[in-house]
């Protein structure tokens, strides 16, 4: 039986897609834009659309950004030798809020695991490849989530990497196994950073 007309079942269903929204989170959402007054609706749904339409990936480090090249990539003050591998812009923002590392990343946008069907191919491996062949790259540090897929993305990078006579690092244990980087404080994410040791 439906409880809602057509058009608020379907913004719930459509929220409800997202990310950790169920479908109760979902309800509640769509109430509250409901109670918004149109402009804040037409501003929320412009920003979104403005957003997928404008955001693009860093030429260089394959973040998520609205220019050529993202912030961190333009700022000549970050050391461009040292390179840290993430496997998301969450990973990557959340090592930016230690304030610690002054190096540049790589974003994966993603992690191999031959489970989902995902192989070094789907990720942007072949990308930091190409990136430690066009510059002078002292040090990869590879900041891949403890899991199961991060560990086996990790060795796989190191494989890659290690015969081009780079030095490569792998952040330390205070990240604990099956946590996400995201989710993790910016303490134990700055002891994991300090503490890495070499592959």
């Amino acid at each position: 039986m439906e409880y809602y007309s057509s058009h608020i079942s379907n913004l719930i269903e459509q929220l409800s897609r997202l990310p950790g929204i169920g479908v109760k989170s979902a309800q509640r959402l769509a109430f509250h834009i409901m109670n918004l007054p149109k402009e804040e609706v037409n501003l929320l749904a412009s920003s979104m659309t403005q957003a997928r339409e404008k955001i693009q990936y860093c030429k260089s480090c394959f973040t998520l950004t609205d220019e050529e090249f993202c912030p961190i990539c333009r700022n000549l003050r970050r050391d461009q030798n040292q390179i840290m591998v993430v496997e998301n812009p969450r990973d990557l923002a959340a090592y930016e809020k230690t304030g610690k590392y002054e190096g540049v990343y790589h974003v994966l946008h993603g992690a191999i695991s031959p489970m989902l069907g995902i192989g070094p191919d789907e990720i942007r491996l072949k990308e930091l490849m190409q990136r430690l062949q066009s510059q002078e790259v002292q040090e990869v540090i590879i900041a891949t989530n403890s899991s199961l897929e991060g560990e086996t993305t990790a060795m796989y990078i190191s494989k890659l990497v290690k015969p081009t006579g780079i030095k490569v690092t792998r952040i330390a244990s205070g990240v604990p196994v099956g946590g996400d980087l995201e989710y993790i404080d910016e303490v134990t994410l700055l002891r994991a950073l300090e503490g890495r040791v070499e592959l």
